[in-house]
């Protein structure tokens, strides 16, 4: 009696990925907590900065859910880093605006995002870091650009609260 081998043929992708933005996530929450801001807020204030984005805008572009971008502004709005402000053609909607404070914040974190990704792709030789920025820009601008609909819903991870 033959058997049939189940083992996986490729390797696991999907498992990569999730394990790889995990880890990355972990890495910008601890080098950011420096500075005392969440990589969310970190990155809403820097798609926000010296633009006239409305909050659905700037929840898009940081790949937020309209509930989660509604609780990261109103903790950005508390400590002071950036205020909504009606928008001049749509009363309904609110253009975020980056106070002075969240613009220190960002010139602080600046370094400190650029310096876990350094670190990450120093991992890598030389000759494959700008291989694999182009492959990875690649994919996640073409087939890996919009979830596919789906009857079975998937769950981001969740972050644990500190």
């Amino acid at each position: 009696m033959t058997t049939e081998s189940l083992a996986p043929t490729v390797l696991d992708m999907t498992g990569m990925f999730v394990h790889a933005g995990h880890v990355m996530n972990t890495r910008m929450a601890a080098a950011l907590a420096a500075i005392d801001v969440t990589p969310r807020s970190y990155c809403v204030l820097a798609h926000a900065v010296d633009q006239d984005l409305t909050q659905a805008q700037v929840a898009e572009l940081a790949d937020l859910d309209k509930t989660t971008m509604v609780v990261t502004m109103d903790e950005l709005e508390q400590a002071g880093l950036a205020e909504r402000r009606p928008a001049p053609t749509d009363r309904r909607a609110r253009i975020i605006v980056v106070t002075d404070a969240g613009r220190d914040l960002i010139r602080a974190g600046r370094g400190i995002v650029d310096g876990v990704h350094r670190e990450v792709l120093e991992a890598l030789p030389e000759d494959e870091r700008t291989v694999f920025m182009s492959a990875l820009t690649r994919l996640v601008g073409g087939v890996l650009a919009k979830p596919v609909e789906s009857e079975v819903t998937v769950r981001r991870a969740r972050t644990p609260k500190r």
